[in-house]
């Protein structure tokens, strides 16, 4: 069997830089040395080396996160170069990343959302006018970012200035909703044009924490996760539902993984990650794992996927 010429790209000059780093070793490890030559890429520094190296590279695996990486730019470049790669495209990448985009497309697929409003630096609406309007408490993060880094939750009027100024330390937009205390579930899809919903797992940050926000997500031990989630089999199937009509409604390709709240058995999406964490304990590769696929099954079945929207002349939207 002829190898495979595997580009894994991961690094990258986000602030998700690290945990692009650390996914992308992981992903190297996991990868079978027998199936796959694997060339390593950061695109901080090697984008002259990818390009030279181009025509001898037969699909791409990208694990980054955030701006210049999960935002459609790394894909264009790729789809310039004619080299395949996993998981959403160029458009389907930019709107995902988008929280304010992704909301009007959720809505108009008939998903329910929590409220909100987005601010740039040039309204000048007093902060009382969202409280009077969204209530407390209230959830503020940058509208392009992820790893809920910038994200805050404000529990009194006079704290929302700050919230808002730190999130904008991350982008030029803010998006701020109404605060849903729920359980916090996600859901994985796997597939091209019929994905298939993965197990939905229940996420439980522990005490000193809030939400899920960055150390809970990273720092081990943190964070409880609970796959299959402690939800009902109507749940479940609303759940998958839901995960599956987000992807369709992002125009994603290959996977994804939205996240979602449940309240009082009324569930909302939050957001859809288009390269989720890739570590072999991270979400999207637990709920892979209960469905039957290992870390390295995973991989190959991402791979796999990206070769035949290659093969069959369909760019990923």
């Amino acid at each position: 069997m002829t190898k495979k010429n595997i580009a894994l790209l991961a690094g990258g000059r986000s602030s998700e830089r690290e945990v692009s780093l650390t996914g992308g070793e992981q992903v190297f490890q996991a990868l079978d040395k027998d199936k796959y030559n694997v060339l390593r890429y950061d695109p901080k520094t090697d984008l002259g080396r990818l390009v030279a190296d181009a025509p001898q590279i037969d699909v791409a695996l990208i694990i980054m996160h955030g701006p210049y990486g999960e935002d459609g730019t790394v894909q264009g470049l790729l789809d310039l170069l004619d080299i395949p790669y996993q998981g959403a495209g160029v458009l389907g990448s930019a709107v995902a990343m988008n929280k304010f985009i992704s909301k009007q497309l959720y809505e108009k697929a008939g998903l329910p959302v929590p409220a909100y409003c987005t601010l740039t630096h040039r309204d000048q609406s007093p902060t009382s006018e969202i409280v009077d309007r969204l209530g407390l408490p209230l959830v503020v993060k940058p509208v392009a970012c992820g790893s809920s880094i910038g994200m805050s939750i404000v529990h009194e009027p006079e704290k929302l200035p700050a919230a808002i100024a730190k999130a904008f330390e991350q982008d030029d937009t803010v998006l701020i909703e109404e605060y849903i205390d729920g359980v916090e579930l996600t859901g994985g899809v796997l597939g091209n044009d019929k994905p298939e919903a993965l197990p939905i797992i229940e996420i439980i940050p522990n005490d000193d924490h809030e939400f899920f926000d960055y150390e809970a997500k990273y720092i081990a031990g943190l964070t409880n996760e609970i796959c299959p989630a402690r939800i009902d089999g109507e749940l479940t199937a609303k759940a998958q539902d839901y995960a599956r009509r987000a992807h369709t409604a992002l125009a994603l390709r290959g996977y994804s993984r939205t996240d979602m709240i449940l309240k009082n058995r009324e569930m909302y999406v939050l957001e859809t990650n288009t390269i989720p964490g890739m570590t072999p304990t991270s979400l999207m590769p637990q709920a892979a794992k209960a469905a039957g696929y290992d870390f390295g099954q995973l991989l190959d079945r991402l791979i796999d996927l990206g070769l035949k929207v290659h093969h069959d002349g369909k760019r990923p939207a």
